[in-house]
């Protein structure tokens, strides 16, 4: 059996190791999902009204700021989960599994993979959840088949790329606190981007962080894909950020997962 084919089997035998985790901790799972639909629900019914009427004129309310949000809530799931998957691999780290899979003849990539994998799977859960729940509550996207299937890779990229991310903060943290407290920026920064008012509403600074930083072009992108909105330039850059996001943090955390133990 060739290498690559050692890695597949090594990886699939960890991935079935992060399902049967995430299965036997489902409180986690649920707290992941459950906070984007709580700031949804919030949004749309508390502040909705309101923001649809500055966002799409006076006679807009909770369904057009709801159509508007939508995108950036399915940004924020994926932040969500991405951030279990930190304390997922600090949890292995402190715990002195990742020490005990350094000893064992498996492919190390593959204790990486498992976790990235295993996120996916949590994130495809979480995915549809939310746009369940949007669609429930009134959100009608205009997208067809193929914009949808764009839409939802767009969100997949950049899902794996924060996967990498988190599991480099992870092997870097001392401490499941430390593991938990790292990534939650990640979950703010659709709040200073586009997620839920205009970037042209913020002030000069801030709308430059706003409109340069990642989660704004994947937002754009996925809004534009399934409102029927013009995408211009924006899924270049999603893409872009989520290519380079994924190779760095992917660089960093097999550098991070090789390098010997501190005594």
């Amino acid at each position: 059996m060739s290498t690559v084919s050692y890695a597949i089997q090594d990886s699939a035998t960890m991935l079935r190791r992060n399902l049967r985790h995430m299965k036997g901790y489902p409180s986690l799972t649920l707290m992941l999902v459950g906070q984007p639909i709580v700031f949804l629900l919030l949004f749309v019914y508390v502040f909705g009204g309101t923001m649809g009427a500055g966002i799409a004129g006076a006679s807009s309310g909770r369904a057009e700021y709801l159509a508007y949000i939508t995108p950036g809530i399915l940004a924020m799931t994926v932040a969500s989960v991405a951030l279990g998957t930190a304390l997922s691999v600090a949890m292995d780290m402190t715990e002195g599994i990742m020490a005990r899979f350094r000893t064992m003849a498996i492919a190390r990539v593959s204790v990486l993979t498992g976790h990235v994998l295993g996120a996916m799977v949590q994130t495809a859960i979480a995915l549809v959840v939310v746009i369940g729940a949007a669609l429930l509550l009134g959100f009608r996207p205009t997208a067809g088949v193929t914009d949808w299937l764009l839409a939802l890779t767009v969100l997949a990229v950049f899902a794996f790329a924060l996967t990498w991310f988190t599991v480099a903060l992870g092997l870097n943290s001392k401490s499941v606190e430390t593991a938990s407290n790292s990534p939650m920026f990640l979950v703010l920064l659709p709040f200073l981007g586009s997620g839920f008012v205009p970037t042209e509403s913020m002030p000069t600074g801030l709308r430059w962080f706003a409109e340069y930083q990642p989660f704004t072009p994947v937002i754009e992108t996925v809004r534009g894909l399934l409102m029927g909105t013009p995408v211009d330039d924006y899924v270049v850059l999603a893409f872009g950020w989520s290519i380079g996001i994924a190779l760095v943090s992917y660089l960093w955390a097999k550098n991070l997962f090789n390098r010997d133990p501190t005594p």
